[in-house]
């Protein structure tokens, strides 16, 4: 048997005997993206003498076709010749949003193996730091090239699916599959999620109700500015604060127990892929997904002129349906299940990192790339967030669920759609509200 404190010896798969604190530590997004992932037949595999190889082929087997996305990887090396050879700036786009939908819930997963040897602790700080890679690095490169809307258009369409699509989805699946029977869920957890999107709405709606009740932009940019950066480093210390909460104090309410076929206990799953294994594959991911989201970054606007269709509307709609969508489904199926407290994990979960982490650090990072990004979303976009969050807050306040709730959600998400869609504003150079008052 494997020792824990060796794991770094293992490294073609079977560690034995994990702790109960580790294998109960799974967070519901590792049980959602585990719904995507089908079991590898490693029989031709093993039957290679040499170790290396074996061990190599193994990890290949496990980390690209262990997943019913593996379809879509396809899309990677295409994006990438697609750039190389000049073909169309759509084609580049689409392609490289297809290549980054497998990589997301591929992240997810060696972020869990990781946790097997790191423990639970480590493993949840790993997936709050991994958990929406994504939209940060996307984000990342949007500022590197200043544009400040794609940034805030592309973050706050993850909000706004997450809160509408993926939760309204999961009730309505769920409602609908579990018609004769109640469906419950943990009220704690929706309640901590609901006070820190309340607290990032407050922020965000501050710096535009300031610009709104000035004498003229120009004299309150800068104070918006720096109200922006104070409220974002105040955001930051609440999201700490809430993962000392998730992981420390009150981890009971966060941790996802998945039952097994006998539907007797937890499942017992082992680590695939050993520790260095799982780190040099993650490293490999991430490095992809930074080369396909610069591509994104730098077509988007291409893709928009092409196909007729807005930068907020494929920022805001198309980017979070397709970047996301295996976390989605795996929400999804479980709702299938009724097992809500995944599914409001992953929802209010990704939206919770995303409005507290994510966007607050895009201002700091900003803030040291010289470039002025604030907190003001505009008129139409926070409004939308707003109700959003007010209407997901009425919708968990009973601890119950049913289709219609879901339904309502996802007509919010249809109908908010359709308002960007007809929107044709079109990018400032540096942002609608950045840089110079105008």
């Amino acid at each position: 048997m494997a020792s824990l404190q060796e794991p770094w010896l293992l490294e073609n798969g079977n560690l034995k005997g994990c702790s109960k604190e580790i294998r109960h530590g799974r967070t519901a997004h590792n049980m959602s993206s585990s719904s995507l992932r089908k079991k590898s037949d490693l029989t031709l595999v093993s039957k290679v003498r040499f170790v290396m190889l074996r061990q190599f082929l193994t990890n290949l087997q496990e980390v690209i076709l262990g997943t019913k996305l593996s379809v879509l990887f396809p899309a990677i090396p295409l994006a990438i010749a697609a750039e190389c050879y000049g073909f169309g700036r759509p084609w580049i786009f689409a392609l490289s949003l297809l290549g980054l939908t497998p990589l997301a819930e591929r992240v997810s997963f060696l972020t869990e193996q990781i946790a097997y040897y790191t423990g639970a602790t480590v493993g949840g700080l790993l997936n709050a730091t991994c958990g929406n890679a994504t939209e940060l690095i996307i984000a990342i490169f949007a500022l590197s090239q200043n544009k400040i809307d794609v940034v805030k258009y592309s973050l706050l369409g993850s909000v706004l699916s997450n809160l509408l699509l993926v939760l309204g989805t999961s009730l309505f699946c769920g409602g609908i599959a579990n018609l004769r029977r109640e469906q419950k869920y943990d009220r704690r957890q929706a309640d901590v999620n609901s006070l820190l999107l309340l607290l990032a709405l407050l922020c965000h709606s501050l710096p535009l109700l300031f610009r709104m009740s000035g004498a003229s932009a120009a004299l309150t940019a800068d104070p918006t500015l720096q109200l922006s950066r104070a409220s974002s480093i105040v955001m930051l210390i609440a999201y700490i604060s809430y993962l000392v909460f998730q992981l420390f104090t009150h981890r009971q309410l966060f941790e996802a127990q998945e039952e097994s076929e006998d539907g007797d206990g937890i499942s017992e799953e082992e680590p695939v892929i050993g520790f260095w294994s799982g780190f040099i594959w993650l490293v490999g991911m991430t490095a992809v997904i930074s080369l396909l989201s610069e591509y994104v970054v730098e077509t988007i606007e291409d893709a928009s002129d092409s196909w007729g269709i807005s930068v907020s509307f494929i920022s805001i709609i198309l980017l979070p349906i397709v970047g996301n969508a295996a976390e989605h489904a795996g929400a999804i199926i479980f709702a299938f299940k009724n097992k809500l407290d995944i599914s409001l994990g992953v929802a209010l979960g990704s939206a919770t990192q995303i409005s507290m982490f994510v966007v607050p650090l895009c201002i700091v990072v900003a803030w040291i790339m010289g470039i002025k990004m604030d907190l003001n979303f505009n008129l139409l976009e926070t409004g939308s967030l707003a109700l959003s969050i007010i209407a997901v807050a009425f919708t968990l306040q009973d601890g119950t669920s049913h289709y219609m709730k879901g339904l309502v959600l996802l007509l919010l998400y249809i109908v908010i759609g359709a308002c960007f869609f007809v929107s044709k504003m079109p990018l400032s150079n540096g942002g609608i509200d950045t840089i110079v008052g105008v």
